[in-house]
């Protein structure tokens, strides 16, 4: 019995496992969607046709959720003292280690049979994917900044889009890469700051935790060394005008970050993680206007 609150009632095996790949919580998976589409925009130069879009958005989606999977078995005796985690399926004792990872391993292979369809480089590359994606969550206990290990495992599918439409890694991917993985560290500092009591009683290992008192000014840094990075990526495409404004609008959301973070309540980080992932869809929206007027 956790110290929170009273277990919850019973529900349906399927409530459970959308319950467990957090299917109500969308902004897990479109922070992760809009940097992959704005890959494939840019290595296809423009809409990269219906399967490819279909393949990375669903993709996404399943690997996403299969990661949730294998961070809550990975966790779910620390998850048990942390507020906000202590009724996830596995931790209440409503699904079983078995059961979360039989639901994991066929997400993945859905989300591998997919990447079936297009280039083997995009196979080869979901390789080290899936490896960087179970070896995540136990980071957190000796990796001062798990959270660039988060970015490395959720950068893949910029990585894979470039091989699958491609089949290579240019370097503008890599700077793409450098972006993204820029932003994630910012979003998840600011995931981190609302569990951070929380995972220092317990001795969980978090960016939030080792940044201390430049934790507000670090994610800060993070978002506009994203934005910087992305500039660097995009503008030689000729992009124009599309791509200004959404790195405009990205700007101004980064403005608005500060303002709910420099408190640091958990209300306020909270909301700014939530809302993290209308970055990336200003900036996938300045790509894909930008390819169309082009």
């Amino acid at each position: 019995m956790n110290s929170f609150a009273e277990a919850p009632p019973p529900r349906s095996r399927l409530a459970l496992y959308l319950d467990l790949i957090r299917w109500s919580r969308p902004a897990g998976w479109l922070v992760l969607v809009w940097p992959t589409l704005a890959a494939l925009w840019v290595a296809a130069d423009g809409f990269p046709g219906w399967h490819l879009l279909a393949v990375f958005v669903a993709g996404t989606v399943l690997m996403r959720s299969s990661g949730c999977c294998i961070n809550d078995i990975a966790d779910r005796d620390f998850d048990r003292h942390v507020k906000r985690t202590a009724h996830r399926p596995i931790t209440s004792g409503q699904v079983s280690v078995k059961e979360a990872a039989i639901v994991g391993v066929v997400l993945a292979l859905a989300a591998l049979a997919l990447v079936l369809t297009t280039r083997w480089e995009a196979v080869a590359w979901s390789v080290p994917a899936v490896l960087f994606t179970i070896l995540y969550p136990f980071t957190k206990r000796f990796f001062a900044m798990p959270q660039a290990f988060l970015g490395i495992a959720f950068n893949f599918g910029i990585v894979i889009a470039f091989a699958a439409v491609r089949g290579e890694v240019p370097a503008t991917a890599w700077v793409l890469w450098l972006a993204n993985l820029c932003l994630v560290l910012a979003y998840d500092t600011e995931y981190a700051m609302v569990d951070r009591d929380d995972d220092l009683k317990i001795g969980m290992k978090t960016s939030a935790i080792t940044l201390g008192r430049f934790d507000v000014a670090a994610v800060m840094g993070f978002f506009a060394l994203c934005l910087v990075f992305t500039a660097w990526a995009l503008w030689p495409l000729g992009l124009g005008w599309p791509l200004a404004l959404g790195l405009a609008a990205a700007a101004a959301q980064v403005a608005w970050h500060y303002t709910l973070i420099r408190g640091r309540t958990r209300e306020g980080c909270f909301t700014a993680f939530s809302r993290s992932h209308w970055i990336g869809a200003c900036l996938f929206a300045g790509v894909a206007l930008g390819f169309a007027l082009r």
